[in-house]
């Protein structure tokens, strides 16, 4: 209590000598005092927020205390945070430390400062800098994070971001060498409200790069040429090449040939070497253009050279899914359609039939000099096998033939050995309604015996068939008519009717169930087992479309009328004695 009390009489005492030198502010004495007060401000602007220099004062085995001038208290830094920060040897008693001044004085009246957070403000004041006068600055990878690594700041402890596609200027499977070493980074990014900074490795090695690219390019001038570039890669819009190891340049789509040139894969293969001619050179972009068709005269020049429907021979260049790049000559090219490798074979591989070098006769079908486009085929070199089959088996022709393939509707017959394949739809197989069961008895590499029913040339198509060759059953209608009385073997019955057969003839035909009788209580299929021979009627016939409907119904019809033509009207008979008793026992029986 005595040193408290003794506080309060000194501080008293102070204020009193104030009041008496502010008394005459002309006294020499309060002017010194004045201007001993203006430079003590000036010296220590104590704000929050801002890095300020601390005096270490003290330094036990947990903390270190520091002095700041203008502070009513002695600041307290965590001993653990200064060696975490690299600043162990500065702990020494009146040694300097930077520190953010966080709060002049918390609840507990204490003033908490950080040294970690200055370091990383003046550090971040350091990458703005950089990021400003675009300055390289030094790092290392410390570790791997998800889509590329993390990178230390070696000034100031700093960890910023470097993307794994500004790593280096090629992919790189392993990155292990890098990692810890001190090297150089360019800032390419710098978000000043989040505190996040970006590098890039691959800029600092392509700088590099520039300067040895730009001695180069001068080697260069337009009108050389480039011999054996090699094919590195491709795009839609040209073709890249390198030269000597040293150089990559550019071949435009439209320099790649005279011809048009839908994508560099249908001329080019990776790995390939051609000469190229250097159109442009540009000193500023560090980069040369090249030519390969203005390495060879225009084509397209005298392409009134060439005609159409004649043969030539031209050169396979490239091969394709779709089919295969020719050349006529130089510069030339032309596209040789899968359709126009053969004629008889669908879905032809190019792949076996030619390869890259082969030299194939070919016919110009189409030239289109406004488009620069000429067509090619390969199979009208050969004389067409429709055409030669047609001539040789016209229409209504019966050959043989073998079964060289079978799906679940049609055979595929092979007609004499010529690669010509006839399709035989099992409808033709046989006159009866079974064609699908019949289909069944046939198998590959079945001889059986045809008739041409259909060619068409254009379409490279024919359609030939088995029941054509052999009687029609349905002539056994042909000297038949409507109402005519026939007999049939019933078959087989089901709830639909009655499949019969005509005695004498080959093809079965349906009964419906409402023509099995006059009366529809008598209309029934069970009435019959199969097997038996009854009688009806013709009640519908048609030769065009092979079409004959039979009637039990119309067969009584025809008998009923041809009773009372015969007998008397239909109502003979009433006035006889006991007309009327089985009309009478029913009434009784309703009774």
């Amino acid at each position: 209590m005595q040193n408290f009390f003794k506080n309060i009489y000194e501080r008293h005492n102070r204020r009193k000598k104030l009041m008496e030198i502010y008394k005459d502010l002309s006294n020499p004495a309060s002017k010194e005092f004045e201007k001993l007060l203006n430079n003590q401000f000036t010296k220590n602007t104590i704000e929050e927020g801002k890095v300020i220099e601390g005096k270490i004062n003290k330094i036990t085995e947990k903390f270190v205390f520091l002095f700041i001038e203008g502070l009513k208290s002695e600041p307290v830094l965590d001993i653990n945070e200064l060696k975490s920060m690299g600043l162990s040897k500065s702990i020494a008693i009146g040694e300097t430390i930077s520190v953010l001044l966080e709060k002049i004085e918390d609840k507990n009246g204490d003033v908490v400062v950080s040294a970690s957070k200055a370091q990383k403000i003046k550090g971040w004041d350091k990458l703005v800098e950089a990021y400003e006068k675009k300055e390289p600055i030094m790092g290392k990878i410390t570790s791997k994070c998800k889509g590329g690594c993390i990178v230390e700041h070696l000034d100031t402890g700093s960890l910023m971001f470097l993307p794994g596609s500004q790593i280096s200027d090629k992919p790189l499977k392993n990155i292990d060498h890098l990692m810890n070493e001190p090297q150089k980074f360019a800032l390419i990014k710098l978000d000043r409200v989040r505190g996040n900074a970006c590098v890039s490795r691959r800029e600092i090695i392509s700088t590099f790069k520039k300067e040895d690219k730009a001695k180069i390019i001068e080697k260069y001038k337009v009108g050389d040429i480039i011999k054996n570039a090699e094919v590195k890669g491709y795009s839609s819009f040209g073709c890249f090449f390198n030269v000597n190891n040293e150089l990559d340049v550019l071949v435009h789509l439209q320099e790649i040939s005279y011809s048009r040139v839908s994508h560099p894969d249908e001329i080019f293969n990776i790995g390939e070497k051609h000469d190229l001619k250097v159109i442009s050179v540009d000193k500023e972009k560090l980069q040369v253009g090249c030519s390969i068709k203005q390495l060879s005269p225009d084509p397209f020049e005298h392409i009134e050279n060439y005609e159409l429907k004649k043969i030539y021979k031209a050169k396979v260049v490239k091969i394709m899914d779709f089919g295969a790049f020719c050349e006529l000559e130089p510069g030339l090219t032309t596209l040789l359609h899968s359709s126009e490798l053969s004629w008889t074979k669908k879905n032809t591989s190019v792949k076996k039939m030619f390869k890259v070098g082969d030299e194939i006769d070919c016919v110009i079908t189409e030239i289109d000099k406004s488009k620069r486009r000429v067509a090619i085929s390969h199979k009208l070199t050969k004389d067409n096998p429709f055409e030669i089959f047609e001539k040789k088996y016209p229409i209504g022709s019966e050959v043989n033939g073998e079964i060289i393939n079978k799906n679940e509707y049609s055979l595929f017959i092979n007609i004499e050995k010529l690669d010509i394949d006839a399709f035989l739809h099992c409808n033709d197989l046989t006159y009866l309604d079974n064609g699908e069961e019949e289909l069944k008895k046939f198998n590959k590499g079945d001889q059986i015996k045809v008739k041409v029913l259909e060619i068409k040339v254009d379409d490279q198509k024919i359609r030939v068939g088995l029941k054509q060759t052999q009687p029609d059953p349905f002539n056994w209608f042909k000297d038949k008519e409507v109402n005519n009385i026939i007999t049939v073997k019933i078959v087989s019955t089901d709830n639909k009717g009655l499949v019969v057969r005509p005695e004498g003839c080959e093809m079965d035909f349906i009964i419906r169930k409402n023509q099995i009788a006059i009366n529809p209580a008598d209309a029934r299929t069970s009435r019959f087992t199969g097997g038996e021979r009854i009688d009806c009627a013709i009640s519908e016939i048609d030769f065009n479309k092979r079409k004959v409907s039979l009637s039990i119904k119309l067969l009584e019809e025809l008998e009923k009328k041809e009773a009372l033509e015969k007998y008397g009207s239909e109502g003979s008979g009433k006035n006889l004695p006991f007309s009327t008793l089985s009309e009478e026992l029913n009434k009784k029986n309703k009774k």
